[in-house]
Protein backbone atom coordinates (compact mmCIF):
# COMPACT_ATOMS: atom_id res chain seq x y z
CA UNK A 1 0.00 0.00 0.00
CA UNK A 2 2.05 2.90 -0.92
CA UNK A 3 -0.53 5.00 -2.27
CA UNK A 4 -2.84 7.55 -1.01
CA UNK A 5 -5.95 5.57 -0.26
CA UNK A 6 -9.26 7.22 -0.49
CA UNK A 7 -11.14 4.85 1.82
CA UNK A 8 -10.61 2.31 4.55
CA UNK A 9 -11.86 -0.47 2.28
CA UNK A 10 -9.19 0.48 -0.24
CA UNK A 11 -6.59 0.45 2.50
CA UNK A 12 -7.55 -3.04 3.56
CA UNK A 13 -6.85 -4.22 0.03
CA UNK A 14 -3.33 -3.03 0.38
CA UNK A 15 -2.43 -3.67 4.00
CA UNK A 16 1.33 -3.80 4.16
CA UNK A 17 0.99 -6.61 6.65
CA UNK A 18 -0.93 -8.81 4.25
CA UNK A 19 0.60 -12.16 5.06
CA UNK A 20 2.63 -13.37 2.12
CA UNK A 21 2.72 -16.97 3.22
CA UNK A 22 5.58 -18.91 4.71
CA UNK A 23 7.52 -21.32 2.58
CA UNK A 24 9.71 -24.18 3.71
CA UNK A 25 13.14 -24.60 2.21
CA UNK A 26 12.21 -28.12 1.18
CA UNK A 27 9.30 -26.84 -0.82
CA UNK A 28 11.41 -24.07 -2.26
CA UNK A 29 14.04 -26.44 -3.59
CA UNK A 30 11.67 -29.10 -4.87
CA UNK A 31 9.96 -29.10 -8.22
CA UNK A 32 6.73 -27.15 -8.02
CA UNK A 33 4.23 -25.59 -10.37
CA UNK A 34 6.05 -22.30 -10.36
CA UNK A 35 9.52 -23.61 -11.07
CA UNK A 36 9.12 -25.52 -14.28
CA UNK A 37 10.34 -24.59 -17.73
CA UNK A 38 8.25 -21.45 -17.75
CA UNK A 39 6.14 -22.27 -20.79
CA UNK A 40 8.85 -21.02 -23.11
CA UNK A 41 10.40 -18.44 -20.79
CA UNK A 42 13.60 -17.07 -22.27
CA UNK A 43 17.04 -17.50 -20.75
CA UNK A 44 18.58 -14.99 -23.17
CA UNK A 45 17.59 -11.68 -24.76
CA UNK A 46 14.39 -11.84 -26.77
CA UNK A 47 14.63 -10.32 -30.24
CA UNK A 48 12.59 -7.36 -31.35
CA UNK A 49 11.18 -9.49 -34.13
CA UNK A 50 9.93 -12.09 -31.65
CA UNK A 51 8.36 -9.39 -29.50
CA UNK A 52 6.62 -7.78 -32.48
CA UNK A 53 5.31 -11.15 -33.62
CA UNK A 54 4.01 -12.07 -30.18
CA UNK A 55 2.28 -8.74 -29.69
CA UNK A 56 0.38 -9.20 -32.96
CA UNK A 57 -0.68 -12.75 -32.17
CA UNK A 58 -4.17 -13.08 -30.62
CA UNK A 59 -3.59 -13.91 -26.95
CA UNK A 60 -5.51 -13.76 -23.68
CA UNK A 61 -3.60 -12.98 -20.51
CA UNK A 62 -4.93 -13.48 -17.00
CA UNK A 63 -3.97 -10.84 -14.47
CA UNK A 64 -4.61 -11.20 -10.74
CA UNK A 65 -4.89 -7.88 -8.91
CA UNK A 66 -6.73 -6.30 -6.01
CA UNK A 67 -6.49 -2.76 -7.43
CA UNK A 68 -9.95 -1.21 -7.88
CA UNK A 69 -10.95 -0.01 -11.35
CA UNK A 70 -7.64 -1.09 -12.88
CA UNK A 71 -9.53 -1.88 -16.07
CA UNK A 72 -8.96 1.74 -17.08
CA UNK A 73 -5.20 1.26 -17.17
CA UNK A 74 -5.50 -2.16 -18.78
CA UNK A 75 -7.61 -0.64 -21.54
CA UNK A 76 -4.67 1.58 -22.52
CA UNK A 77 -2.54 -1.53 -23.03
CA UNK A 78 -5.23 -3.27 -25.07
CA UNK A 79 -5.62 -0.18 -27.23
CA UNK A 80 -1.92 -0.22 -28.06
CA UNK A 81 -1.87 -3.98 -28.57
CA UNK A 82 -5.34 -4.91 -29.85
CA UNK A 83 -4.39 -8.56 -30.39
CA UNK A 84 -3.81 -9.00 -26.64
CA UNK A 85 -6.76 -9.24 -24.27
CA UNK A 86 -6.33 -9.14 -20.51
CA UNK A 87 -8.70 -10.93 -18.17
CA UNK A 88 -8.69 -9.17 -14.80
CA UNK A 89 -9.28 -11.37 -11.76
CA UNK A 90 -9.57 -10.23 -8.15
CA UNK A 91 -8.41 -13.39 -6.39
CA UNK A 92 -8.71 -11.79 -2.98
CA UNK A 93 -6.76 -9.44 -0.80
CA UNK A 94 -3.79 -10.00 1.46
CA UNK A 95 -3.68 -13.55 2.77
CA UNK A 96 -6.34 -14.80 0.34
CA UNK A 97 -4.49 -13.43 -2.69
CA UNK A 98 -1.14 -15.00 -1.84
CA UNK A 99 -2.63 -18.26 -0.58
CA UNK A 100 -4.53 -18.79 -3.83
CA UNK A 101 -1.42 -17.96 -5.81
CA UNK A 102 0.71 -20.48 -3.94
CA UNK A 103 -2.01 -23.11 -4.28
CA UNK A 104 -2.20 -22.62 -8.04
CA UNK A 105 1.57 -22.74 -8.39
CA UNK A 106 1.79 -25.96 -6.39
CA UNK A 107 -1.01 -27.54 -8.43
CA UNK A 108 0.67 -26.55 -11.67
CA UNK A 109 -2.54 -25.09 -13.08
CA UNK A 110 -4.85 -22.14 -12.57
CA UNK A 111 -2.14 -19.56 -11.97
CA UNK A 112 -2.32 -16.22 -13.79
CA UNK A 113 0.15 -14.91 -16.34
CA UNK A 114 0.75 -11.66 -14.44
CA UNK A 115 0.13 -10.86 -10.80
CA UNK A 116 0.04 -7.94 -8.38
CA UNK A 117 2.65 -8.44 -5.68
CA UNK A 118 3.93 -6.23 -2.89
CA UNK A 119 7.63 -5.45 -2.63
CA UNK A 120 8.03 -7.37 0.60
CA UNK A 121 6.36 -10.46 -0.88
CA UNK A 122 8.76 -10.83 -3.81
CA UNK A 123 11.30 -13.02 -1.93
CA UNK A 124 8.53 -15.43 -0.98
CA UNK A 125 8.08 -16.25 -4.66
CA UNK A 126 11.60 -15.87 -5.98
CA UNK A 127 12.85 -18.50 -3.54
CA UNK A 128 10.45 -21.00 -5.10
CA UNK A 129 11.53 -20.05 -8.62
CA UNK A 130 8.01 -18.87 -9.38
CA UNK A 131 8.70 -15.49 -10.98
CA UNK A 132 9.85 -14.81 -14.51
CA UNK A 133 13.06 -12.84 -14.92
CA UNK A 134 11.96 -9.87 -17.01
CA UNK A 135 15.45 -8.78 -18.03
CA UNK A 136 15.48 -10.78 -21.31
CA UNK A 137 12.32 -8.94 -22.32
CA UNK A 138 13.82 -5.46 -22.21
CA UNK A 139 12.91 -4.52 -18.65
CA UNK A 140 16.42 -3.31 -17.83
CA UNK A 141 15.84 -0.34 -20.13
CA UNK A 142 13.24 0.92 -17.64
CA UNK A 143 15.63 1.23 -14.71
CA UNK A 144 15.98 5.00 -14.95
CA UNK A 145 12.21 5.41 -15.27
CA UNK A 146 11.69 4.53 -11.62
CA UNK A 147 12.87 5.90 -8.31
CA UNK A 148 16.25 4.31 -7.65
CA UNK A 149 15.39 2.50 -4.43
CA UNK A 150 12.32 0.86 -5.97
CA UNK A 151 14.49 -0.79 -8.62
CA UNK A 152 16.56 -2.32 -5.85
CA UNK A 153 13.38 -3.83 -4.41
CA UNK A 154 12.53 -5.66 -7.66
CA UNK A 155 16.03 -6.70 -8.76
CA UNK A 156 17.94 -9.89 -7.97
CA UNK A 157 21.55 -10.16 -6.89
CA UNK A 158 22.55 -11.46 -10.34
CA UNK A 159 20.77 -8.80 -12.35
CA UNK A 160 17.37 -10.47 -12.52
CA UNK A 161 14.32 -8.23 -12.69
CA UNK A 162 11.45 -9.89 -10.85
CA UNK A 163 8.79 -7.21 -11.12
CA UNK A 164 8.01 -3.70 -12.33
CA UNK A 165 7.31 -1.07 -9.62
CA UNK A 166 3.83 0.40 -9.52
CA UNK A 167 3.52 2.57 -6.42
CA UNK A 168 5.38 3.44 -3.24
CA UNK A 169 4.99 4.60 0.34
CA UNK A 170 7.87 6.81 1.52
CA UNK A 171 7.25 7.65 5.16
CA UNK A 172 6.60 11.06 6.64
CA UNK A 173 4.64 12.67 9.47
CA UNK A 174 1.18 14.19 9.32
CA UNK A 175 0.52 16.55 12.22
CA UNK A 176 -2.23 18.70 13.69
CA UNK A 177 -1.04 22.27 13.29
CA UNK A 178 -3.78 23.58 15.58
CA UNK A 179 -2.70 21.31 18.44
CA UNK A 180 0.95 22.17 17.91
CA UNK A 181 0.15 25.89 17.91
CA UNK A 182 -2.05 25.65 21.00
CA UNK A 183 0.72 24.02 23.02
CA UNK A 184 3.68 25.88 21.55
CA UNK A 185 5.19 22.80 19.93
CA UNK A 186 7.54 23.19 17.00
CA UNK A 187 7.61 20.51 14.30
CA UNK A 188 10.22 18.06 15.62
CA UNK A 189 13.25 17.71 13.36
CA UNK A 190 14.91 14.97 15.41
CA UNK A 191 13.64 12.01 17.41
CA UNK A 192 14.97 13.62 20.58
CA UNK A 193 12.81 16.67 19.88
CA UNK A 194 9.91 14.33 19.13
CA UNK A 195 10.27 12.63 22.52
CA UNK A 196 10.44 15.96 24.31
CA UNK A 197 7.31 17.14 22.49
CA UNK A 198 5.49 13.92 23.41
CA UNK A 199 6.20 14.49 27.09
CA UNK A 200 5.30 18.18 26.95
CA UNK A 201 2.01 17.64 25.13
CA UNK A 202 0.73 14.78 27.27
CA UNK A 203 1.66 16.63 30.46
CA UNK A 204 -0.28 19.67 29.30
CA UNK A 205 -3.30 17.61 28.23
CA UNK A 206 -3.42 13.99 29.45
CA UNK A 207 -6.17 13.21 26.94
CA UNK A 208 -3.88 13.97 23.99
CA UNK A 209 -0.86 12.02 22.73
CA UNK A 210 1.72 13.19 20.25
CA UNK A 211 1.28 9.97 18.27
CA UNK A 212 0.11 6.38 18.28
CA UNK A 213 2.56 3.59 17.50
CA UNK A 214 0.14 0.77 16.81
CA UNK A 215 1.00 -2.46 18.60
CA UNK A 216 -0.42 -4.46 15.69
CA UNK A 217 1.51 -2.69 12.91
CA UNK A 218 4.74 -4.50 12.11
CA UNK A 219 4.71 -2.63 8.81
CA UNK A 220 5.34 0.71 10.47
CA UNK A 221 8.10 -0.83 12.59
CA UNK A 222 9.83 -2.15 9.49
CA UNK A 223 9.54 1.29 7.90
CA UNK A 224 11.17 2.85 10.95
CA UNK A 225 13.90 0.20 10.85
CA UNK A 226 14.43 1.09 7.20
CA UNK A 227 14.77 4.78 8.05
CA UNK A 228 17.29 4.03 10.78
CA UNK A 229 19.49 2.03 8.40
CA UNK A 230 18.80 -1.45 9.78
CA UNK A 231 19.21 -4.62 7.74
CA UNK A 232 17.09 -7.10 9.71
CA UNK A 233 17.16 -9.81 7.06
CA UNK A 234 19.80 -10.79 4.51
CA UNK A 235 19.52 -13.81 2.24
CA UNK A 236 22.52 -15.54 0.71
CA UNK A 237 21.47 -17.99 -1.95
CA UNK A 238 18.33 -19.99 -1.23
CA UNK A 239 19.24 -21.53 2.12
CA UNK A 240 21.27 -19.06 4.19
CA UNK A 241 19.72 -16.10 5.95
CA UNK A 242 21.03 -13.62 8.49
CA UNK A 243 18.38 -12.49 10.95
CA UNK A 244 19.18 -9.37 12.94
CA UNK A 245 15.92 -8.04 14.33
CA UNK A 246 17.45 -7.28 17.73
CA UNK A 247 20.72 -5.72 16.61
CA UNK A 248 22.00 -2.32 17.70
CA UNK A 249 19.71 -0.34 15.41
CA UNK A 250 16.65 -2.31 16.45
CA UNK A 251 17.57 -1.87 20.10
CA UNK A 252 17.85 1.88 19.58
CA UNK A 253 14.28 1.84 18.29
CA UNK A 254 13.21 -0.47 21.09
CA UNK A 255 14.65 1.78 23.78
CA UNK A 256 13.13 4.88 22.20
CA UNK A 257 9.60 3.66 21.49
CA UNK A 258 9.43 1.26 24.41
CA UNK A 259 10.50 4.07 26.71
CA UNK A 260 7.81 6.44 25.44
CA UNK A 261 5.21 3.70 25.74
CA UNK A 262 6.20 2.88 29.32
CA UNK A 263 6.07 6.58 30.18
CA UNK A 264 2.52 6.60 28.84
CA UNK A 265 3.12 9.60 26.57
CA UNK A 266 2.23 7.86 23.28
CA UNK A 267 -0.70 5.68 22.30
CA UNK A 268 -0.30 2.05 21.27
CA UNK A 269 -3.82 1.05 20.21
CA UNK A 270 -4.40 -1.02 17.03
CA UNK A 271 -4.67 1.06 13.90
CA UNK A 272 -7.36 0.92 11.21
CA UNK A 273 -9.94 0.03 13.87
CA UNK A 274 -13.06 2.00 14.81
CA UNK A 275 -11.52 3.44 17.98
CA UNK A 276 -8.44 4.55 16.05
CA UNK A 277 -10.53 6.35 13.42
CA UNK A 278 -12.49 8.03 16.19
CA UNK A 279 -9.28 9.11 17.92
CA UNK A 280 -7.99 10.77 14.75
CA UNK A 281 -11.27 12.64 14.32
CA UNK A 282 -11.47 13.91 17.89
CA UNK A 283 -7.83 14.99 18.20
CA UNK A 284 -6.51 12.29 20.51
CA UNK A 285 -3.38 12.01 18.35
CA UNK A 286 -1.48 15.06 17.20
CA UNK A 287 0.55 13.20 14.57
CA UNK A 288 0.33 10.13 12.38
CA UNK A 289 3.61 8.58 11.27
CA UNK A 290 2.50 7.24 7.94
CA UNK A 291 3.41 6.90 4.27
CA UNK A 292 2.72 8.87 1.11
CA UNK A 293 -0.66 7.14 0.71
CA UNK A 294 -1.62 8.49 4.15
CA UNK A 295 -2.64 12.05 3.19
CA UNK A 296 -5.47 11.01 0.85
CA UNK A 297 -6.52 8.22 3.20
CA UNK A 298 -6.70 10.59 6.18
CA UNK A 299 -8.67 13.21 4.25
CA UNK A 300 -11.36 10.61 3.68
CA UNK A 301 -11.25 9.12 7.18
CA UNK A 302 -11.01 12.24 9.35
CA UNK A 303 -13.16 14.71 7.43
CA UNK A 304 -14.11 16.61 10.58
CA UNK A 305 -10.49 17.75 10.94
CA UNK A 306 -10.17 19.29 7.48
CA UNK A 307 -7.74 22.19 7.28
CA UNK A 308 -6.04 21.33 10.58
CA UNK A 309 -3.39 18.94 9.29
CA UNK A 310 0.01 19.55 7.75
CA UNK A 311 2.81 17.23 6.60
CA UNK A 312 6.51 17.06 7.42
CA UNK A 313 9.38 14.60 7.05
CA UNK A 314 9.91 12.01 9.75
CA UNK A 315 12.06 13.24 12.62
CA UNK A 316 15.67 12.22 12.06
CA UNK A 317 18.28 10.27 13.97
CA UNK A 318 20.90 12.43 12.23
CA UNK A 319 19.52 15.75 11.02
CA UNK A 320 22.61 16.26 8.84
CA UNK A 321 21.76 13.18 6.77
CA UNK A 322 18.00 13.07 6.14
CA UNK A 323 16.61 9.60 5.62
CA UNK A 324 13.30 7.82 5.45
CA UNK A 325 11.86 4.36 5.10
CA UNK A 326 9.10 2.96 2.95
CA UNK A 327 5.78 1.54 4.10
CA UNK A 328 3.82 -0.21 1.39
CA UNK A 329 3.83 -0.33 -2.37
CA UNK A 330 3.35 -3.00 -4.98
CA UNK A 331 4.50 -4.21 -8.36
CA UNK A 332 3.49 -6.32 -11.33
CA UNK A 333 5.24 -9.66 -11.72
CA UNK A 334 4.98 -12.38 -14.35
CA UNK A 335 4.88 -16.02 -13.34
CA UNK A 336 7.57 -18.26 -14.74
CA UNK A 337 5.13 -20.92 -15.87
CA UNK A 338 3.13 -18.60 -18.12
CA UNK A 339 2.54 -19.89 -21.62
CA UNK A 340 2.69 -16.30 -22.86
CA UNK A 341 5.95 -14.87 -21.49
CA UNK A 342 6.45 -12.16 -24.11
CA UNK A 343 3.01 -10.50 -23.97
CA UNK A 344 2.87 -10.93 -20.18
CA UNK A 345 6.29 -9.31 -19.76
CA UNK A 346 5.34 -6.46 -22.08
CA UNK A 347 2.08 -6.00 -20.18
CA UNK A 348 3.88 -5.68 -16.83
CA UNK A 349 6.24 -3.12 -18.28
CA UNK A 350 3.59 -1.09 -20.09
CA UNK A 351 1.15 -1.03 -17.18
CA UNK A 352 3.61 0.69 -14.86
CA UNK A 353 5.91 2.65 -17.17
CA UNK A 354 3.57 4.03 -19.82
CA UNK A 355 3.16 7.73 -18.88
CA UNK A 356 -0.61 7.75 -19.32
CA UNK A 357 -1.10 4.53 -17.35
CA UNK A 358 1.25 5.60 -14.53
CA UNK A 359 -0.49 8.96 -14.25
CA UNK A 360 -3.87 7.26 -14.14
CA UNK A 361 -2.78 5.26 -11.10
CA UNK A 362 -1.91 8.54 -9.37
CA UNK A 363 -5.14 10.31 -10.30
CA UNK A 364 -7.69 7.49 -10.35
CA UNK A 365 -6.53 5.15 -7.58
CA UNK A 366 -4.52 7.78 -5.66
CA UNK A 367 -1.37 5.67 -5.70
CA UNK A 368 1.85 7.45 -4.83
CA UNK A 369 4.05 7.23 -7.93
CA UNK A 370 7.12 5.11 -8.50
CA UNK A 371 8.14 6.91 -11.69
CA UNK A 372 10.56 9.82 -11.60
CA UNK A 373 8.54 11.68 -14.24
CA UNK A 374 5.43 11.87 -12.07
CA UNK A 375 7.41 12.88 -9.00
CA UNK A 376 8.53 15.96 -10.92
CA UNK A 377 5.23 16.55 -12.75
CA UNK A 378 4.01 20.07 -12.01
CA UNK A 379 0.39 19.02 -11.90
CA UNK A 380 1.04 16.24 -9.41
CA UNK A 381 3.52 17.89 -7.05
CA UNK A 382 1.74 21.23 -7.32
CA UNK A 383 -1.52 19.91 -5.89
CA UNK A 384 -2.40 21.92 -2.75
CA UNK A 385 -5.34 20.25 -0.97
CA UNK A 386 -7.40 22.39 1.39
CA UNK A 387 -7.46 19.52 3.91
CA UNK A 388 -3.78 20.34 4.49
CA UNK A 389 -4.23 24.08 4.50
CA UNK A 390 -3.10 24.41 0.89
CA UNK A 391 0.24 22.71 1.54
CA UNK A 392 1.81 20.94 -1.44
CA UNK A 393 1.84 17.56 0.25
CA UNK A 394 2.74 15.57 -2.86
CA UNK A 395 5.84 17.70 -3.32
CA UNK A 396 6.87 17.04 0.26
CA UNK A 397 6.56 13.28 -0.12
CA UNK A 398 8.28 13.39 -3.50
CA UNK A 399 11.23 15.03 -1.76
CA UNK A 400 11.06 12.44 1.02
CA UNK A 401 11.15 9.63 -1.55
CA UNK A 402 14.63 10.72 -2.59
CA UNK A 403 15.84 10.06 0.97
CA UNK A 404 14.60 6.47 1.26
CA UNK A 405 17.52 4.10 1.81
CA UNK A 406 18.59 2.28 -1.36
CA UNK A 407 18.45 -1.24 0.06
CA UNK A 408 16.17 -2.99 2.50
CA UNK A 409 16.00 -6.77 1.95
CA UNK A 410 13.02 -8.87 3.00
CA UNK A 411 12.84 -12.49 4.18
CA UNK A 412 10.89 -15.19 2.32
CA UNK A 413 8.64 -15.56 5.38
CA UNK A 414 7.58 -12.03 6.20
CA UNK A 415 4.20 -13.19 7.44
CA UNK A 416 5.91 -15.12 10.22
CA UNK A 417 8.15 -12.15 11.01
CA UNK A 418 5.06 -9.93 11.32
CA UNK A 419 3.20 -12.43 13.48
CA UNK A 420 6.17 -12.88 15.80
CA UNK A 421 6.69 -9.11 15.99
CA UNK A 422 3.07 -8.55 17.03
CA UNK A 423 3.26 -11.25 19.70
CA UNK A 424 6.55 -9.98 21.16
CA UNK A 425 7.50 -6.38 20.35
CA UNK A 426 3.95 -5.25 19.64
CA UNK A 427 2.73 -6.85 22.86
CA UNK A 428 5.48 -5.11 24.83
CA UNK A 429 4.30 -1.77 23.48
CA UNK A 430 0.68 -2.51 24.27
CA UNK A 431 1.52 -3.82 27.76
CA UNK A 432 4.11 -1.06 28.32
CA UNK A 433 6.78 -3.59 29.28
CA UNK A 434 10.43 -4.04 28.21
CA UNK A 435 10.57 -3.65 24.42
CA UNK A 436 14.30 -4.35 24.17
CA UNK A 437 13.78 -7.71 25.86
CA UNK A 438 10.88 -8.34 23.48
CA UNK A 439 13.24 -7.80 20.55
CA UNK A 440 15.33 -10.69 21.83
CA UNK A 441 12.21 -12.86 21.98
CA UNK A 442 11.36 -11.85 18.40
CA UNK A 443 14.86 -12.83 17.29
CA UNK A 444 14.66 -16.20 19.04
CA UNK A 445 11.22 -17.06 17.69
CA UNK A 446 12.05 -16.09 14.15
CA UNK A 447 15.37 -17.92 14.23
CA UNK A 448 13.69 -21.10 15.46
CA UNK A 449 11.04 -20.81 12.77
CA UNK A 450 13.57 -20.32 9.97
CA UNK A 451 15.67 -23.25 11.16
CA UNK A 452 12.59 -25.46 11.34
CA UNK A 453 11.88 -24.53 7.73
CA UNK A 454 15.34 -25.72 6.68
CA UNK A 455 17.24 -22.45 6.53
CA UNK A 456 20.72 -22.01 7.90
CA UNK A 457 20.43 -18.96 10.14
CA UNK A 458 23.25 -16.58 10.93
CA UNK A 459 23.24 -13.65 13.31
CA UNK A 460 25.28 -10.54 12.64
Amino acid sequence: MPRSFASSSSLNRRRFLAATGAVSLGAALSACGGSGDGGGASTGPVSRADIDKAMKTPTELTFWTWVPDIGKEVALFEKKYPAIKVKIVNAGQGVAHYTKLRTALKAGSGAPDAVQIEYQAIPTFTITGSLLDLSPYGAAALKDTFVDWTWGQVSGENGEIWAIPQDTGPMGMLYRKDIFDEHGIDVPRTWDEFAAAARKLHKADPKVYLTNLAANEAAAWHGLLWQAGAKPYSMSGKSDITIDVDGSVSRKLGEFWGGLAREGVIGTEPDFADSWYAALNKGTYATWLTAAWGPAFLSGSAKSTAGKWRAAPLPQWDAAEPSSGNWGGSTTSVLKNTKNPIPAAMFAQFLNSDPASAKMFATEQFFFPATKALLTDAGFVGDAPSFYGGQKVNQLFADISSTVGPAFPWPPFLDQAATDWTETVGKSLADRTDTVRALGAWQSRLTAYAENQGFTVHSS
